[in-house]
């Protein structure tokens, strides 16, 4: 039997970290952010309605993707950000559930489906259990700065896009806390692995 796990966290909370560390073990890690920038390829139906949602501003030179553009329309405006949304999530989650369902076929123990928007897309109902990647909202607000370079008011817009971590976390079946140094965010995992390998429910 293969547990799908759900892997979800906050922007800059570590969960990236986290999922990093699954690979490593080896495990199948379907990363939704990935399959996020394959669906809007150059060529490929979302990009083009994507382009009819918000305009040619939104493209490179090259035809291509503006992401930073993009970003920056989409973080100060709800509505636009579902339009977005209504657009992507749909491609991203059939390309999980056919990458999932290979894992499920090859008797694979874990499959992990690293998902930032788990609990905002309302998509538990694809995984069997879910851990979520805490940090505290200190940290996580300036991890978010330092890493991106985004001014605090950026750095917050973003953070209070997504549901809080404090929320998430009352949902998860399990928490890793991101808050001191790489072994101890190691450890949690591997005790969460160790816990989930042996259990039959």
């Amino acid at each position: 039997m293969t547990l799908v796990i759900g892997l979800t966290g906050g922007i800059a909370s570590g969960k990236s970290t986290v999922s990093h560390m699954i690979k490593e073990k080896g495990i199948r890690v379907i990363d939704a952010d990935v399959i996020a920038k394959e669906v809007v390829a150059l060529g490929k139906p979302a990009l083009h309605k994507i382009v009819q949602t918000f305009g040619e501003e939104v493209l490179l030179p090259n035809g291509e993707l503006n992401r930073q553009q993009l970003g920056t329309i989409i973080f100060s405006d709800d509505e636009k950000r579902q339009q977005l949304n209504a657009i992507v999530h749909p491609e991203v989650r059939k390309e999980m559930l056919k990458q999932r369902d290979e894992g499920i076929d090859q008797q694979d123990t874990f499959v992990v489906l690293d998902i930032p928007l788990l609990f905002e897309s309302q998509l538990e109902s694809l995984v069997d259990r879910i851990i979520v990647v805490y940090t505290t909202p200190e940290l996580q607000l300036s991890r978010l700065m330092s890493r991106n370079g985004f001014s605090e008011e950026d750095a917050l817009k973003r953070i209070r896009a997504q549901q809080s971590l404090e929320e998430k976390c009352k949902k998860a079946d399990r928490v890793i806390e991101n808050t001191k140094d790489l072994a101890y965010t190691k450890k949690q995992l591997q005790n969460i692995l160790n816990e989930w390998e042996h259990t039959d429910e």
